[in-house]
């Protein structure tokens, strides 16, 4: 199955359409409802909850964003429902509370965050909660794993990988040679066989990701665009962007 042609209609919104200056914050709803009135597609994150719940956000830990402190692991989803972002009134929402205010009024392109450990709850409860919903959407994952999930438990969704060139920073120091190893040039890619790549825009061009695009038909999103000269790279060598930083 190909990408869907709407994946690479418009350019995504990285995790939302956010600006600080104005007091809009990654991943929170302010951010979906800006992107969705922009008319943009949407990436957010989500994470896992002690509970079992999918929560819209990207770090590990509270902190860096909101209030508090702690991993997001080992809170459960009430909990997290009454942590307030940074300056401002919005709290953090489940999977669910995100579809509700999208609601299919712009395409989602879910990231799920991954422990690396062969856990796959996160994955059974995005599709539970989207088995009740219409609208446009697509999920990737740098974990391999998680994409095979994905492959295996809902074959027809649209499913992509995360990726960049190289896996030897220090980001990645979490994650032992075994783990890495697949992830590097796609080599998981017969067994997870993604319907497209979001790519690392400044790894662009690269063998692995040109061959994914035009030999195996996958489209090609490159990630994250906020320069002039990463929109003309993405413009040339991607099929989209997903774009934080301006308005395109």
């Amino acid at each position: 199955m190909r990408a869907p042609d709407w994946l690479t209609a418009r350019p995504v919104a990285h995790r939302g359409l956010h600006d600080r200056a104005r007091g809009i914050v990654e991943n929170m709803p302010g951010a979906i409802s800006a992107a969705i009135t922009g008319n943009f597609s949407i990436e957010v994150d989500i994470q896992l909850t002690a509970d079992g719940e999918a929560m819209v956000h990207h770090d590990d830990n509270l902190g860096r964003l909101t209030d508090g402190a702690g991993p997001l692991l080992g809170m459960t989803a009430a909990q997290l429902r009454q942590v307030p972002f940074k300056d401002t009134p919005e709290r953090m929402m489940s999977v669910d509370e995100l579809f509700d205010l999208v609601a299919g009024r712009a395409a989602l392109v879910i990231e799920l965050k991954s422990h690396f450990d062969g856990d796959r709850k996160l994955a059974r409860r995005l599709l539970q909660v989207l088995d009740s919903y219409k609208g446009p959407v697509a999920a990737m994952s740098f974990d391999p794993d998680q994409v095979l999930a994905l492959r295996q438990l809902a074959p027809k969704l649209t499913r992509g990988i995360t990726a960049e060139r190289s896996y030897d920073d220090a980001y990645w120091a979490k994650l032992n040679e075994a783990q890495r190893d697949p992830m590097v040039a796609l080599k998981h890619g017969l067994r997870t066989q993604p319907h497209f790549v979001a790519y690392r825009i400044d790894d662009l061009p690269a063998p692995a990701p040109w061959i994914a695009r035009n030999l195996f038909g996958c489209a090609l999103l490159s990630w994250t665009v906020r320069t002039p000269e990463q929109r003309a790279r993405a413009s040339r060598y991607a099929d989209q962007m997903i774009f934080e930083g301006f308005v395109p």
